[in-house]
């Protein structure tokens, strides 16, 4: 049986803090190409979502329409989207609740949320079989657009903390 895979995307560059509220900044062009870029990638990867859950904010759901575009130019299916509020300040413990909470039928769920959650996470759920040198490179942050892969043997309720495999880190630098 192919192990389940979980993606945690950093949401692409947003533009400055300023005049508006956090949860309402847009996406800077500079990341609306690297939204776009991460789609296709994720394409190329054969990660298509087949499940995601994206943090309400104004950038992460940006970043997710200009990634599923992408992935839907690449011949990728509609995956089941969750927007929720849980993720705009989550910690790694209500990522892993989110997770859990996903349908046995997912195969690859893509989590689209902020830093310092998406490095903590994923540094977090590495465990046994991770690429040590992912883990060392998520344990220092990651960039807007990055993605992290984590493979899972059992079902989505067995996520926890050094339960999975952290196999790969795409970045754009």
């Amino acid at each position: 049986m192919n192990p389940h895979r979980l993606v945690l995307l950093r949401h692409a560059k947003a533009e400055p803090a300023g005049v508006l509220p956090d949860h309402e900044r847009p996406l800077a062009l500079a990341g609306r190409r690297q939204a776009s870029a991460a789609g296709a990638a994720l394409a190329a990867a054969g990660l298509a979502p087949t499940h995601v859950l994206c943090s309400s904010a104004l950038r992460t759901r940006q970043t997710w329409d200009l990634a599923r575009t992408a992935l839907a130019a690449a011949g990728a299916p509609d995956a089941v989207v969750t927007v929720t509020d849980d993720l705009y300040d989550a910690t790694t413990g209500d990522l892993v609740a989110a997770v859990q909470a996903v349908p046995a039928d997912a195969v690859t769920v893509l989590v689209v949320g902020h830093e310092p959650t998406m490095s903590h996470a994923a540094a977090t759920l590495a465990g046994d079989g991770s690429d040590a040198e992912v883990v060392a490179r998520v344990q220092r942050g990651v960039p807007t657009a990055s993605w992290s892969v984590l493979e899972l043997d059992g079902g989505w309720e067995a996520t926890a903390p050094g339960g999975l495999r952290l196999v790969h880190l795409a970045t754009r630098d």
